[in-house]
């Protein structure tokens, strides 16, 4: 099977790499740089400029015909039509990286899934509101016949060089510094919301099953962990991984989080505040979709290559932090203070 990864050394795509020349396909890879994954050879690179729509659109039209696209980077609801333009009738079949961030936020029931969950991301969470556009471009070529298309929606999705959690700020490191050292740690409404996260080799895995596979033309899968967590939970674990102090917790209104800190709270806003529940019963079914690292297994071993490799960032270097901990204690203590509490 032939088949072109654009991108494909980055979160997901360095484990995807890895898994599709293991399963001996013939690969092509379109990213900015000739570096790959450690230990991968046999794989042709052709570098380019992603957002450059006129340069993809020259390099891939020498490449010839795929079985398989898969875009792992479309982000823009421009880069959707770029792809349309390259690959109709030049592949069989076209797998877009979506998210489950499309779907709205207040769903009838969870899991969210496929069949049931309402897709309806707001203009006001760009990120996600972008891939639903994409989604919608990419939907009319398949309708139109340009290639069958094939949609999948990872959730959170984590590896050995990233923080394994999400904080209300995103998932920078240096919350890890803030856990180590027994600093408050900041949470968005009681914490007591579900999320989940799934390590990069199994959500791969889900993109290796359907490639080439017919019974997903036409179909969208989401992906997400089996372990259904408060966010609570998530840094418990966390710290009791890194041997440190039970967490500090602040909590902290989301919508006061998100006046407060427009830029830094924007995802907590539109997306952490609610139930990250998803039902991959359909991936696991037809993809071969399986969650196989434990949530606890994955924090420890990026814990350990973070540490190890001194690529936990210092929490000193975010000093707002502090300064929100502060004003929110002194203000909640004065009001507590006047009404006799």
């Amino acid at each position: 099977m032939r088949v072109l990864i654009v991108g494909g050394t980055g979160n997901i795509g360095t484990s995807l790499t890895r898994q599709m020349v293991a399963a001996g396909v013939d690969l092509t890879l379109f990213k900015a740089h000739h570096t790959l994954p450690e230990g991968v050879t046999g794989v042709r690179v052709v570098t380019g400029d992603r957002s450059n729509h006129e340069e993809i659109r020259r390099k891939t039209a020498e490449l010839g015909h795929f079985d398989c696209v898969i875009d792992m980077i479309c982000y823009e609801p421009a880069d959707a039509t770029c792809d349309i333009e390259c690959f109709r009738g030049r592949t069989e079949q076209f797998v877009f990286c979506s998210t489950t961030d499309i779907y709205s936020k207040t769903p009838n029931s969870y899991p969210v899934s496929e069949s049931e969950g309402s897709v309806g991301a707001l203009p006001s969470f760009p990120y996600a509101h972008k891939k639903m556009e994409c989604e919608g471009r990419l939907w009319a070529a398949h309708e139109r016949g340009d290639f069958a298309l094939t949609v999948i929606r990872p959730c959170f999705t984590y590896n050995e060089t990233w923080s394994p959690g999400i904080h209300s700020f995103g998932g920078q490191s240096y919350h890890l510094d803030r856990i180590r050292r027994g600093m408050p740690i900041i949470m968005h409404g009681d914490g007591m919301t579900l999320s989940s996260a799934t390590c990069r080799e199994d959500v791969a895995r889900a993109f290796v099953g359907a490639a080439g596979n017919r019974q997903s033309y036409g179909e969208d899968y989401n992906l997400g962990g089996d372990e259904w967590m408060t966010h609570n939970t998530i840094w418990r674990t966390i710290a009791r991984l890194m041997a440190a102090p039970e967490p500090d917790f602040v909590y902290i209104p989301t919508e006061i989080l998100g006046r407060l800190l427009t830029r830094e709270a924007e995802w907590c806003v539109q997306n952490f505040r609610y139930n990250i529940v998803f039902d991959t019963t359909k991936a696991q079914r037809e993809l071969g979709f399986r969650y196989t690292v434990p949530f606890e297994a994955g924090a420890r071993r990026s814990i350990e290559y973070l540490t190890q490799h001194n690529k936990i960032e210092n929490a000193d270097n975010y000093p707002f932090y502090d300064r929100i901990v502060e004003l929110w204690r002194k203000h909640i203590g004065a009001m507590l203070a006047e009404a006799g509490r």
